[in-house]
């Protein structure tokens, strides 16, 4: 699904349109494309030797990163994911080490107990990647995401690496609009394949 400059590529008609697109993929469809997701991302060396991992916990459609959490974990590395504050959209990371650790919060998306969990500040974002989530992506690295802006202000401040995880048919042909408060990614990571968006 291309995008274009325009009245017809405003943010919300974009988000619409794939949030169908994706709901319309048969199951064991999806679940093929994100193994291959998850072969590519483990290949990718940034990732592979990324001592931390800030990665959002997949929700209904997304990319799935339950295993690649689990995986990273398994290796030794540290994971972070996210907690976002329902009334100001800010969102912090915490580390977890199982996720027997994180439940149903925002929007039911399961988050982190920050009763349990250490929260990480900069100066933990060193040399980690995040994994971003978004509905497209154009070769700019720029990114439709649900609406909230959560990764976004996370971002604007973020030193590390981002790394979109994304089928294929999430890649824009056409440049996607974007906002001055608007952070692209660094890389794209699809079935086979790594782009590189700096």
């Amino acid at each position: 699904m291309a995008s274009s400059y325009g009245t017809d590529a405003d943010k919300s008609a974009l988000r619409a349109g794939y949030l169908a697109a994706r709901q319309q993929i048969p199951a064991p469809f999806k679940a093929r494309m994100d193994r291959s997701i998850d072969e590519t991302l483990l290949d990718f060396s940034l990732f592979a030797e990324a001592p931390l991992v800030l990665s959002y916990i997949s929700y209904g459609n997304e990319v799935d990163t339950h295993g690649i959490i689990q995986g990273v974990l398994q290796s030794g590395r540290r994971v972070g994911v996210p907690l976002v504050d329902s009334a100001t959209r800010e969102m912090a990371f915490y580390e977890i080490e199982s996720l027997d650790q994180v439940s149903p919060g925002f929007k039911g998306i399961l988050e982190p107990d920050p009763d349990e969990c250490r929260l990480l500040s900069m100066d933990d974002f060193f040399g980690s990647v995040c994994l971003v989530p978004g509905l497209v992506f154009d070769a700019q690295g720029h990114r439709i995401g649900y609406g909230g802006g959560c990764y976004d202000r996370f971002l604007w401040h973020y030193p590390g690496d981002k790394i979109a995880l994304a089928r294929t048919m999430q890649i824009s042909s056409n440049p996607l609009p974007v906002e001055a408060f608007d952070v692209p990614v660094d890389f794209i990571v699809t079935e086979g394949s790594v782009w590189a968006c700096r």
